[in-house]
């Protein structure tokens, strides 16, 4: 018994603000990526055809089967689209179309 409470005396004490700050860090890392990610890689997608993009988003929005029997990859695209900008509650249909091909315009400069 005493030599397990020596054991215990000779070992550190446990700090768990060096592991908060590394799980911090790890989960900052993946956020800032993520952002990166998606500002530099996924968005400029969307600058070849933005008007066909916001229809498909419209449809994606507003049917219950947009695709119908067509490409479902383009809807899949307008999907990936709307959960990098997504809507805000009690947001008009236009107003965020609207507020989406802004997005769109700005980073296709």
């Amino acid at each position: 018994m005493n030599r397990q409470l020596e054991n215990l005396a000779d070992k550190p004490p446990f700090r768990p603000m060096k592991m908060v700050l590394v799980v911090l860090l790890i989960v900052l890392g993946i956020s800032g990526a993520a952002q990166w990610y998606s500002t530099n890689i996924t968005l400029p997608r969307y600058c070849n055809d933005p008007v066909q993009t916001l229809e498909h988003v419209r449809r994606l929005l507003t049917e219950r089967e947009p695709a119908g029997d067509g490409e479902r990859k383009p809807y899949i695209i307008a999907a990936r689209l709307t959960f990098l900008i997504p809507r805000v509650s009690n947001e008009e249909l236009e107003e965020y179309l609207g507020r989406l091909k802004q997005h769109i315009d700005t980073q296709c400069r």
